[in-house]
């Protein structure tokens, strides 16, 4: 049975590891939904050991990657992945990117020293854009009144399903593809205001007010999110993946999401 170790079970390695099982691979992983524990070197050392590929989700700290620093030394001869950022770009004032784009301009610093170390290993590094799901999409923002229109214009944004992500990584593991980066995003980058709007219209109801960046309040993370303009192409992985997005834009991933919300309603009996 082909074995696989993820570091950090969150929302994106939590799909691509039940797929993965799904297909009779067997999983183990770290984080607060896995078997293992990172704090503890000698378990790590026996998945570690059984595992023929190794996924890492887990982000850098303080300048560092906490999966490479503890562990780096056991993983030569895996098959390597890593759940990257296209924050990695920095700001392109709209342009699009690709894989040969240069990285390490922008406020992912850290983010962009720890896929580089990846890279140098040999990993195959999914560079990751906004993503969204189920639990987690505009619907959520907009029910707690958390969701923004902010006046920026011009600024675009790339997005992906976490479905998409999964179905991404998993062709990579399985279909024997070569080391280096690929950005894993659907096929319309666009402003944050359309999406927000388009799913109040899904939802009927108003779309939350035009604020300026100033007037929304947001956090520092949300601020910097805004203060970043960019296109990011997917092309590398169609062509060397063979993939395929279920949700090429937010229009489908959105609509499957309450699709789902509805059916789930429907088999509870709710009114």
């Amino acid at each position: 049975m082909a074995q696989l170790f993820i570091f950090g079970l969150g929302y994106s390695a939590g799909y691509i590891a039940d797929t993965m099982r799904q297909s009779g691979w067997h999983v183990d992983a770290t984080g607060s939904a896995g078997n293992v524990d990172f704090a503890d070197p000698a378990a790590v050392a026996a998945a570690l050991a059984r595992a023929s590929h190794v996924l890492s989700s887990v982000p850098p700290s303080a300048g560092s990657d906490p999966v490479l620093d503890a562990y780096g030394d056991k993983l030569p001869g895996k098959w390597l992945g890593y759940l990257s950022s296209t924050g990695v770009y920095g700001d392109t004032d709209g342009a699009w990117v690709d894989e040969s784009a240069p990285t390490g301009t922008g406020r992912r610093s850290a983010r962009a020293q720890a896929d580089a170390r990846w890279l140098d290993l040999g990993a195959r590094v999914f560079r990751l854009p906004g993503i969204y799901g189920p639990s987690r999409s505009a619907f959520e923002r907009i029910a707690s009144g958390k969701a923004h229109r902010i006046a920026i214009p011009g600024q675009v944004f790339s997005r992906v399903h976490v479905a998409d992500i999964a179905s991404g990584v998993v062709a990579a593991m399985t279909g024997d593809a070569p080391a280096g980066a690929y950005n894993l995003s659907d096929d319309l980058p666009c402003s944050q205001n359309a999406v927000i709007e388009h799913a109040c219209r899904l939802m009927g109801v108003e779309p939350p007010p035009l604020q300026s960046l100033e007037e929304a309040d947001l956090s520092p993370m949300a601020r910097g999110f805004y203060l970043e303009n960019r296109r990011v192409a997917n092309g590398r992985a169609k062509r060397v993946l063979g993939w395929k997005l279920q949700f090429p834009t937010y229009r489908e991933g959105l609509a499957a999401i309450q699709a789902e919300v509805q059916a789930a309603i429907s088999r509870s009996g709710a009114p």
